[in-house]
């Protein structure tokens, strides 16, 4: 069996953090049913543009593949009907919608457990369930700056910058299958479920890590850094070469003593370089000797020096080049499914490897296309089925 195989997930999620994080769950053989609302077109993410046609979204494929979709009109009571009966099948409930949200819809722990005791209801809101931003909305790019991420992003004088990718989003949705995973755990082990409440903001504020605890515990400012170097550890940064840039990064001292070496300018091995602490006050007259002597080669000359000499290294790709790293290719990376109006899809594979098996993709679902499958597993006759989609649990026009 597949690691996940034995768990089902009714997800009532859209768009990007909460699909992000469930569908690893389903690359690792979780049975992740995607409740989408009828009445709207289902989830947001089918629309996303460019490379998008009808319900067809590359974005949509990226962060659903392998799950199951169930159009479902919870506000109807057919609709909820058959969701309290996949409740009552069914180890998680797991959604991402405003904190305020889960307790209108009635998808909390203390609203289900009648159906299920053992049922973990996790909920990955923008804001958490409680405190005073409960009802607001969050969105990756707000996170980023109302978490001080913005305002430490970017070189010195120029604008606070966000990152290039949604990265609060894509860590909520992991933090948040790490607490699905460890609710159905419990759960299992004691015979009660629970909720789990996480958020956006909570995870936005947690990855502030170390420069937080200076903050709190030294009155540390954290501040942008020229070349996007580390705030303490010197060099570990960018350098300029001949024709782009180069990372180099010493984060131990046989880092730096084989950086000197290979190097061999004699002023770098000047005392007040010796350790981190010295090259740290000494940054000011060490870094722009080190920009002038990458400045001098190539980024692959330098890395076809550094990388033998045990160096950490490396150059600065584009989405292209990275793609295309043999290391990726090696990694199995870059998978395929196959697409009824794409055709052959390729995306990046899950980084969650569990064992020697690898996972399994399949294509992301057609909206509603796993109601069959959905009635099969709770035992629905035809004749359930036709009063069910009479009643409107499936949406107006469901056929």
């Amino acid at each position: 069996m597949r690691p996940l195989e034995d768990i089902r997930i009714v997800a009532v999620e859209q768009y990007g953090a909460g699909p992000f994080g469930s569908v690893h769950l389903a690359d690792l053989g979780a049975d992740v049913i995607k409740i989408e609302e009828p009445g709207t077109g289902g989830d947001v993410g089918r629309y996303v543009p460019p490379y998008q046609e009808g319900e067809d979204s590359l974005f949509f494929e990226t962060f659903n593949r392998g799950k199951r979709s169930l159009s479902l009109d919870l506000g109807s009571p057919a609709g909820r009907q058959v969701f309290e009966d996949l409740v009552a099948n069914s180890d998680a409930v797991w959604s991402n919608l405003r904190g305020d949200v889960p307790a209108k819809i009635g998808i909390t722990y203390d609203q289900l457990k009648h159906l299920n005791p053992a049922i973990v209801c996790c909920s990955l809101t923008g804001f958490g369930m409680t405190g005073p931003r409960a009802k607001q909305p969050g969105y990756d790019y707000i996170l980023q700056g109302l978490a001080g991420w913005m305002e430490l992003t970017g070189e010195p004088g120029g604008p606070p910058t966000k990152s290039g990718l949604s990265i609060v989003d894509y860590s909520g949705g992991f933090v948040a299958a790490i607490a699905l995973l460890a609710g159905v755990h419990a759960a299992r082990r004691d015979g009660a479920g629970m909720d789990c409440d996480l958020s956006l903001f909570d995870t936005a504020i947690g990855m502030l890590t170390y420069p937080a605890a200076w903050h709190l515990n030294a009155g540390f400012t954290p501040s942008r850094t020229r070349y996007s170097a580390h705030p303490s550890l010197v060099p570990f940064q960018l350098f300029p070469t001949a024709d782009g840039w180069v990372v180099v990064g010493c984060a131990k001292e046989k880092f730096w003593q084989r950086l000197v070496a290979v190097l061999n300018v004699p002023a770098l091995a000047d005392a007040r370089f010796a350790t981190f602490a010295e090259r740290r006050t000494h940054a000011a007259s060490l870094l722009p000797m080190l920009e002038e002597i990458f400045a001098s080669r190539t980024t692959a000359d330098w890395l076809a020096v550094l990388e033998p000499a045990g160096i950490p290294c490396g150059p600065v790709n584009d989405v292209e080049a990275a793609l295309r790293d043999p290391h990726t290719i090696a990694r199995g990376l870059l998978v395929e499914t196959e697409h009824p109006h794409y055709g052959t899809v390729r995306q990046v594979a899950s980084p969650v490897r569990v064992g020697g098996q690898p996972p399994a993709y399949r294509r992301a679902p057609r909206r509603g296309e796993d109601l069959g499958y959905v009635a099969e597993l709770l035992g629905y006759s035809g004749d359930r089925l036709d009063d069910l989609r009479a009643a409107g649990a499936f949406g107006k026009d469901a056929g």
